[in-house]
C-alpha cells in the first residue's frame, strides 16, 4: 500500500439529527479524499483501551452504528463510527436511520485503492485517539464495509482482528485469503438477498466459499450462520443484534486483549 498522507484531525460539532447521543464527534480531513466525520464512544475507568473502528455499509452513515459504538464502549473498547462516504441508499436504507455528512467523498468500489486509502486514513486516526491502544485496533464491517475491512486486512497489517456481519465476499478476495494475517469472525445470515440491501456478493454461498478458502489455508476464523436471517438483520432484528453484539464484543475483548498480545 502507498504512503498515506496524514488526516488532520479536530473537534467538530455533532451532525444534524445526533443530538444527545453521547458521543465525541471529530472531523477528519483526508488529503486526496475529502472530509469525513466520525463518533467516538469511550468506555468507562482508566484506559488505554483496545480500539475498534467500524466501517457502514452502502445504506450509509446511520445512528445504528453509533449505537452500536456505544454498546461496544460498554465492553470495554474504543470504538469509532465513522462516515467513510457520502451518500446512502438501497434497499437496504429502510433499516437504519442516516446521518448526512455532505463533505466525505462519494462511495468507492470497496476494493479500489481509494477505499483503501480512506479506510487506511481512519485506522491510523483511531490508532491516534487519546486513551487508545494503537497495537490493538480491530475492524467492523456491514455490507460494502465489510467489504472495503477484509480487503483491507488482507493488503494491510495495521489491525489485529476483524468481525465482519453480511459482508461482501467476492470472488477475488477468497483467491487472497492465503494472505489473511488476522483472525476473523464472520456473521452471515443464510437468506441474505438483495430486496434487503444484500448483493451477488453477500449470498451466502461466496460467505461459505471464503470460509472454506480460510480453512484450507490454516487461517484462525470463526463463522456463525444464522438460519434464515437477512442482509440488515443486525439492524432489523433486536435478537440477531444482541446476539452479534455478544459475539463481536467476546471475539475483540480476547484478540485485542494486551494480555494476549
Amino acid at each position: 500500500m502507498k504512503s498515506m498522507k496524514v488526516p488532520t484531525v479536530s473537534p467538530t460539532d455533532a451532525p444534524a439529527g445526533t443530538a444527545g447521543l453521547g458521543a465525541e464527534w471529530i472531523r477528519i480531513a483526508v488529503p486526496d479524499v475529502g472530509v469525513l466525520v466520525a463518533a467516538v464512544a469511550r468506555p468507562t475507568g482508566k484506559g488505554p483501551f483496545p480500539i475498534v473502528l467500524l466501517l457502514h455499509g452502502s445504506h450509509g452513515f446511520a445512528l445504528d452504528y453509533v449505537h452500536l459504538a456505544h454498546d461496544l464502549a460498554r465492553a470495554g473498547l474504543l470504538s469509532m463510527a465513522a462516515c467513510w462516504f457520502r451518500e446512502g441508499g438501497g434497499a437496504g436504507q429502510r433499516f437504519v436511520t442516516p446521518i448526512v455528512w455532505l463533505d466525505a467523498p462519494p462511495a468507492p468500489d470497496p476494493l479500489s485503492d481509494e477505499a483503501m486509502h480512506t479506510v487506511h486514513a481512519l485506522v491510523h486516526t483511531a490508532r491516534n485517539l487519546p486513551d487508545a491502544l494503537p497495537e490493538r485496533t480491530g475492524l467492523f464491517g456491514h455490507s460494502r464495509g465489510g467489504g472495503a475491512a477484509l480487503s483491507y486486512m488482507l493488503r494491510a497489517g495495521e489491525v489485529q482482528s476483524g468481525v465482519l456481519s453480511s459482508s461482501r465476499y467476492p470472488r477475488q478476495l477468497a483467491d487472497l485469503a492465503s494472505q489473511m494475517r488476522v483472525p476473523l469472525l464472520m456473521l452471515h445470515g443464510t437468506a441474505d438477498d438483495p430486496s434487503d440491501g444484500g448483493t451477488e456478493f453477500t449470498n451466502v454461498e461466496m460467505a461459505r466459499s471464503f470460509e472454506q478458502a480460510l480453512r484450507a489455508s490454516g487461517k484462525p476464523f470463526e463463522a456463525v450462520y444464522y438460519e434464515g436471517g437477512r442482509h440488515n438483520d443486525i439492524f432489523a432484528s433486536s435478537a440477531r443484534y444482541q446476539d452479534e453484539l455478544k459475539r463481536m464484543s467476546a471475539f475483540y475483548r480476547h484478540h485485542l486483549s494486551p494480555r494476549n498480545s
